[in-house]
């Protein structure tokens, strides 16, 4: 059975009990892998104190932070699945993902305090914990009540239990949570340790938000030891970080990396420490691309991966010096090739495998066990994404004949922007709220700044008007900030297949020509 993925502080308090575990940032504080290791087991402790119960779910609600590491450790070893909140999301939201996984256990950082209240109001959480400045102390409360032994729960998990469910949509009814379990986050972590060529001397700066997949990153780099360094990214912040704690590596993407180089006084920073930078959400253009290798002194490389199977495949160190030096310049417009432990191809609709020519698009399927154990308390798609083995990504690509792979569009519609996903349907509903609008399309367009931005294309009703500020405000209402429409098309009618659907390529076939034309 795979190792429960909850020990893996427990190692590290043995060999390097005084070494830093982990730099809040934000907060300021720092914890040793020893005093980590004793606070994981007290909460694995406390939580199963309160009468829960092995794969009951413990939901949290706070910005990066030791609590949410230490979470993550606590439920595994607890054997119980913890649920993450995106904190980004508006209450509604929230309480679609609440009423989806029933956790018993609900916990917030204080300055999230009115959003609990809240959320209290409208569930039936058993027991609420709150940690933080000016907090109730609930949360240390338990912690400080609890046993600091082993808990007794440990030893009977890991394998195919479950981790912990991490949501790739955000709204009701669209929200689908991907369960994911201590193999298939191990699975995750031997992909990205391969790729990153994880070195045990290593300090690693995690950007993104660990409600999100980059949290199994920071979970590897601690299982060879690694300090982790937490921050909620600002550029010359990030970049004071690195040189203070001698950071060598991080997860970025194309907009980091430019808020970044564009900071005053850039090349004052001792960056040396730097040893790669990996990136996602996107291949990186080409041009920036070199800036990076300029101006960072270090290796990049590309991830591309989903909520659903962690990172699936790579483009490696050497594939991007060969591109800025001439070799294979084509290749920064794939996502590379498939993991160490991970099989890709592309297919067509029966499963069989599309030429390998550069032309003939079909749809990537994945086999790792990186993937999920499937979404929760959706069986029927679970079974339409896990085929025989395989993951059905929604990603449709080419490959050649090096099984290098290029997305070309993706099936589910989904938008990438500034590493969040955005969902059109998501974005179309809040739209049509706004009493003007008769139908709308929502794409993602390309942006030299996000990789994409989201564009709404909206019919009116006979005899109604809108301005392109209220359509957008009607949206920002329903959506987290980052979901909103960047800009607004008013048309007579929206292009339509035959079947009635609404043919989005022909509505994002403009911008692909004019950013393909420069």
């Amino acid at each position: 059975m795979t190792m429960n993925q909850g020990l893996i502080p427990a190692k590290w308090a043995a060999l390097t009990p005084n070494r830093m575990a982990l730099y809040d940032v934000p907060n300021d504080r720092r914890i040793t892998f020893a005093d980590l290791d004793e606070r994981v087991r007290r909460l694995a402790n406390g939580l199963r104190g309160l009468g829960l119960e092995k794969g009951d779910r413990v939901a949290v609600l706070t910005k990066n932070s030791i609590e949410f590491q230490e979470l993550f450790f606590a439920v595994g070893r607890a054997g119980l699945i913890l649920q993450p909140l995106n904190w980004r999301l508006a209450t509604p939201s929230l309480l679609g993902l609440v009423a989806d996984a029933t956790p018993k256990v609900l916990i917030t950082a204080s300055e999230f305090r009115s959003v609990a209240e809240e959320l209290s109001r409208s569930t039936t959480v058993d027991h609420w914990l709150e940690f933080g400045p000016g907090g109730s102390g609930t949360y240390e409360e338990l912690l400080a009540s609890s046993s600091p032994a082993e808990p007794i729960w440990t030893p009977s998990v890991g394998g195919d239990d479950p981790f912990f469910i991490l949501y790739t949509g955000g709204t009701t009814g669209e929200s689908k949570g991907a369960l994911h379990s201590h193999t298939s986050a191990a699975a995750g972590m031997l992909n990205q340790t391969v790729a990153e060529r994880v070195v045990p001397t290593d300090v690693y700066m995690l950007t993104g938000q660990m409600y999100h997949i980059p949290v199994v990153l920071s979970m590897n780099y601690m299982k060879h030891g690694c300090p982790v360094v937490l921050v909620n990214f600002e550029a010359k912040q990030a970049l004071e970080i690195i040189e203070s704690e001698r950071v060598s590596a991080f997860l970025g993407i194309t907009t980091m990396l430019n808020w970044m180089m564009a900071v005053e006084n850039f090349d004052s920073y001792d960056l040396s420490s730097l040893r790669n930078i990996q990136y996602g959400g996107g291949p990186m253009p080409s041009a920036i691309v070199r800036s990076a290798l300029e101006a960072f002194p270090c290796t990049l490389i590309q991830g591309y991966g989903q909520t659903e199977g962690t990172t699936m495949s790579f483009l490696s160190q050497e594939d991007h010096l060969d591109a800025v030096n001439g070799i294979n310049e084509h290749r920064l417009k794939s996502c590379g090739r498939e993991g160490f432990g991970t099989t890709i191809r592309v297919v067509d609709f029966d499963g069989n495998e599309v030429p390998k020519d550069g032309r003939t698009p079909g749809e990537i399927v994945v086999r790792s066990e990186a993937n999920m154990l499937g979404y929760w308390n959706k069986p029927e798609l679970t079974a339409q994404t896990l085929r025989d083995g395989w993951m059905w990504t929604g990603d449709v690509a080419v490959w050649d004949e090096d099984h290098y792979v290029y997305i070309v569009d993706r099936a589910k519609d989904m938008i990438i922007s500034g590493g969040e996903n955005i969902y059109s349907i998501q974005v179309e509903e809040a739209i049509g709220a706004h009493p003007a609008v008769l139908e709308c399309a929502v794409i993602g367009i390309p942006d030299d700044e996000w990789g994409e931005v989201v564009k709404a294309v909206v019919v009116l009703k006979p005899g109604h008007t809108a301005t392109e500020q209220e359509i957008i405000d009607t949206a920002k209402r329903n959506l987290a900030s980052y979901q909103k429409p960047r800009s607004v098309d008013f048309v007579d009618a929206l292009p339509k297949a035959p079947t009635g659907k609404i043919m989005k390529r022909d509505l994002r076939a403009p911008y692909l020509e004019a950013t393909a034309a420069r």
